[in-house]
């Protein structure tokens, strides 16, 4: 009996093997405005009273960011002119398996999805996102900054717009003076030559400001 048995399962197990091919549909999902529905995933699901698609359903793919998708599908023979129904993002898109387009396709089915609904807002909600987090932090920054300038006796008046007299020191006689009295300073109290003072002052102006850098 057990001699009877083994090779009727054999022939049983390769007639299934054999008969069962790989059914590949691929294609691309957009918008009604023609951009690419990313990463989300396209389901199958069937009709009322289609019992031939129920061995497919829960079968997924999932789109890549330029709406490309592929699904994989194990049929039979019998499973030729199956009407399954693809879904994505709640819209359906009726599917024919037919394995006699599958031969002359050269295993591959195509079929695009083209949804009737527009992108939501949710699909710039990350970019929105970032904004905001921008926005939050630079608050924070900007907030933390001039509290550490309020801090500060010198901070507090800059915060009031109090800006401190620059100063320069005579190079005749080193008496510290504003830099806009450093000119008459030269010609009054040094007696100098208006030109010969004003030469003077960019020069120690020039200095201040290689010192500052």
């Amino acid at each position: 009996m057990r001699r009877i048995l083994i090779p009727v399962l054999l022939v049983v197990f390769f007639s299934v093997t054999v008969s069962a091919e790989s059914y590949i549909i691929t294609g691309r999902a957009t918008y009604a405005d023609n951009s690419q529905v990313q990463l989300y995933d396209i389901g199958i699901d069937c009709e009322d009273g289609e019992n031939d698609c129920l061995k497919f359903r829960g079968n997924t793919a999932q789109t890549d960011r330029y709406g490309n998708y592929t699904m994989v599908l194990s049929v039979n023979e019998e499973d030729n002119g199956t009407r399954i129904l693809l879904t994505l993002r709640g819209e359906e898109f009726v599917h024919n398996i037919d394995l006699g387009v599958l031969e002359s396709s050269q295993g591959t089915i195509t079929q695009n999805i083209k949804l009737s609904q527009y992108p939501s807002p949710a699909g710039s909600g990350f970019s929105s996102g970032c904004c905001l987090l921008l926005f939050v932090i630079m608050a924070v920054y900007i907030l933390a900054k001039t509290a550490r300038m309020l801090s500060t006796k010198q901070g507090r008046l800059h915060f009031r717009g109090y800006k401190p007299v620059k100063t320069l020191e005579c190079p005749k006689c080193n008496l510290v003076v504003s830099q806009s009295q450093l000119l008459r300073h030269l010609v009054v109290e040094h007696d100098m030559d208006i030109t010969d003072a004003g030469q003077l002052t960019g020069k120690t102006m020039r200095k201040t400001w290689s010192e500052e850098e």
